[in-house]
């Protein structure tokens, strides 16, 4: 009896903790069952992300052996003209982009979570049509519409008595307005879609009570809608960055791998493209990855920041 006293008031801290390979070997069913996705992250996930950096200071062709040059491959990168320009338009294009698929996408779910609008369902397919249409049938038809002579907008623009518009020609002034154009009609509705399923899950009691104190749409709106939104537009804001950083589908429909005249559409991602598979600089191409990388981790780091710290709490 005072043997077994004994151990039972030996401290559970003192036992033996079972290891992670007897843990494993006892659980091995379940291990098994999820053993494929942590194998095929690993293939085609981890290592291309692990051998992408060791490829950054090297020079690879593809073919030959691939030679160890360290920074070079940054320090060429800082000094590349072509580089700065496609972020510049890759900047110009997101920023200018977002303010109305953002500010727009948030209004139109207001509207469409008012208890006053019918057919939420119709306007919810509408919106989201263009997210889920083929990115190569999408830049068909808006080249179409932005043909010089038998285009859709010039044709209204001549009726108009307004001179047409060479989208394409010229010093490329007008790509950047086209490939912003086509951008916001593709990803205006998934926003929209996000937005609107955070609106509604906000207590209805709220717009209830403030109706009740005579509070109008403008107050609703910036007062008790935006504040309860916040985590909602950080996540959108976030999505946002990593979708602009790496713009690539419309711009290459539209204006083709070098970005049109002057290069005035070319982004960063098509210029990382054009480095890596047309010219076969990998390492080049994997150093500007883990430049294009570190920003947008910097400006989400920014976001969450800035957006992070409700202050919506009591």
């Amino acid at each position: 009896m005072s043997q077994l006293a004994t151990a039972d008031a030996t401290p559970l801290t003192t036992r033996r903790k079972p290891s992670l390979w007897r843990e494993m070997q006892r659980n091995w069913v379940a291990y098994a069952y999820i053993s494929p996705f942590f194998i095929l992250f690993a293939i085609f996930g981890a290592f291309p992300i692990l051998y992408s950096f060791v490829l950054s200071f090297q020079q690879w062709n593809g073919i030959s052996a691939a030679q160890w040059i360290g920074l070079e491959n940054y320090v060429r990168l800082f000094e590349d003209r072509l580089f700065w320009l496609a972020m510049w338009n890759t900047i110009f294009i997101g920023v200018i982009a977002h303010i109305p698929i953002l500010g727009g996408a948030m209004v139109l779910a207001f509207i469409i979570n008012s208890a006053a609008v019918r057919f939420k369902h119709f306007y919810r397919s509408a919106y989201f049509l263009p997210v889920v249409t083929s990115p190569v049938a999408v830049s068909l038809v808006f080249s179409t519409l932005y043909g010089v002579r038998f285009g859709l907008i010039n044709w209204l623009l001549t009726t108009l008595g307004m001179s047409p518009v060479d989208w394409w020609g010229g010093s490329g002034e007008w790509i950047k307005p086209a490939i912003i154009i086509l951008f916001v009609w593709r990803w205006l509705g998934w926003n929209m879609i996000i937005y609107l399923a955070g609106l509604q899950g906000i207590n209805p009691e709220l717009y209830e009570v403030a109706a009740i104190d005579g509070a109008n749409l403008s107050q609703v709106f910036f007062r008790i809608t935006l504040p309860l939104m916040r985590p909602i537009i950080l996540f959108t804001l976030v999505l946002s960055t990593v979708g602009a950083m790496t713009l690539f589908d419309e711009p290459y429909l539209l204006v083709g791998v070098t970005g049109g005249t002057n290069n005035a559409g070319l982004t960063i991602a098509m210029y990382l493209y054009d480095r890596g598979f047309k010219f076969a600089h990998f390492g080049y191409a994997s150093a500007m990855a883990y430049v294009v990388s570190a920003i947008i981790v910097a400006v989400s780091v920014l976001n969450i920041r800035f957006f992070g710290s409700s202050n919506t709490e009591a």
